[in-house]
C-alpha cells in the first residue's frame, strides 16, 4: 500500500480499470465557489491511492483525472457525496458519478445513532481507527506534508470496504431501492448547491 502525489494531474495509465473508485476533495472551505479546490484523493481499492494537488492559480487542465472521474461505467464512492460532487464540477468541470455515499448509506441503515461521519464508521463497521487531526489544516499551502498526505488518502481507503459492509445492511432492512435513487439525485442536489439554494429545501411546504 502506498501514497501517490501528483500535481495537477494524474499520471496516464494510472487508475485506468473497471472497478469502482474512492474520491474526496480537500479545499480552501466549505463555500465550493470561494474556496478553491486543493486536493483531490482517489483510489481503485487495491491498495493504493492517489493524491493530485492543484497550485494556487490553476487551470484545473487534468485531461486524465477529468476522464477517470467522468467515467459513467464507474460508480464513485463518497462520504458525503454532495460537497465532493460540487466541488470537482466547478473547478474539473466534470460529473463524477454515478455515486455511492456512504454517509446516506449510514442514515438509512444506523438510525440508532446520530453519528454519521467517515470516523465513526470506519471505527464502528470495520474495526479500525483514523484520525481526523488534519481536516482543518491548509490544504493551499505550498507544502502537503506527511501528515496532511496521510489524512487525505485515509479519507479514500476505507470506501470500498465500508460501501460493501453499507449494502449488506441496506439490503437487510430493504432499504437498497430508496437509498440508490439518492444516489441518482445527488449530482442534481449539488447543482442546486451551486446555484444558490444550499440551504433551502425546495422540498419543503415553506
Amino acid at each position: 500500500m502506498a501514497v501517490h502525489f501528483h500535481e495537477e494531474d494524474l499520471p496516464a495509465g494510472v487508475l485506468t480499470g473497471t472497478s469502482a473508485l474512492a474520491v474526496d476533495t480537500e479545499t480552501m472551505g466549505l463555500i465550493t465557489a470561494r474556496d478553491r479546490l486543493c486536493v483531490v484523493q482517489i483510489a481503485d481499492g487495491t491498495g493504493d491511492e492517489h493524491l493530485v494537488r492543484f497550485n494556487p492559480g490553476s487551470n484545473y487542465d487534468a485531461p486524465n483525472l477529468k476522464a477517470v472521474l467522468a467515467d459513467p461505467a464507474r460508480v464513485k464512492l463518497y462520504h458525503f457525496a454532495r460537497f465532493d460532487l460540487a466541488a470537482i464540477e466547478h473547478y474539473l468541470g466534470v460529473l463524477a458519478a454515478p455515486v455511492f455515499c456512504t454517509k446516506i448509506a449510514s442514515k438509512l441503515v444506523r438510525t440508532y445513532t446520530d453519528r454519521h461521519g467517515l470516523k465513526n464508521l470506519v471505527e464502528e463497521l470495520l474495526g479500525q481507527s483514523i484520525s481526523k487531526q488534519q481536516q482543518s489544516s491548509d490544504w493551499g499551502g505550498p507544502v502537503i506534508n506527511e501528515a496532511q498526505r496521510d489524512y487525505a488518502a485515509s479519507d479514500v481507503r476505507y470506501l470500498h470496504a465500508l460501501r460493501d459492509e453499507l449494502v449488506v445492511r441496506l439490503e437487510r432492512e430493504g432499504r437498497l431501492e430508496l437509498a440508490q435513487a439518492c444516489f441518482d439525485f445527488l449530482p442534481a442536489r449539488a447543482r442546486l448547491d451551486l446555484a444558490g439554494w444550499a440551504e433551502h429545501d425546495i422540498f419543503s411546504h415553506m
